[in-house]
């Protein structure tokens, strides 16, 4: 069964193919996507890999220096709904400041 990896602290300079030719070392890559800013187009460091079986991928490559960074690799999570921002707490901004101005509506 296929599974997601998530590669971490990748070198700005990474290409799909050097990603896919590290990987493919360790078992069949069926798809390789980098991340870049929607904004500019920058590479944001981070990436997925789809593998076939990627036990051995996981083990050789978590912690393998990749030029010059050291990379982190572990089974991708799925994606949550982006209408779901658990990790900001109550805000819903990232500021905390809102329209509100800093009141609390709740009283």
């Amino acid at each position: 069964m296929a599974k997601k990896l998530y590669v971490g602290n990748l070198p700005f300079s990474a290409t799909e193919d050097e990603i896919r030719e590290l990987f493919a070392k360790h078992g069949v890559v069926l798809s390789v996507n980098l991340i870049t800013d929607r904004d500019t187009g920058r590479p944001r460091g981070f990436g997925f890999v789809e593998m076939e079986d990627p036990a051995a991928a996981m083990a050789a490559l978590d912690g393998y220096e990749f030029s010059g960074r050291t990379l982190r690799v572990n089974e991708a999570l799925e994606r949550r709904d982006r209408g779901d921002r658990g990790d900001r707490g109550d805000r819903g901004d990232r500021g905390g400041r809102g329209s509100g101005g800093g009141y609390d509506r709740r009283r």
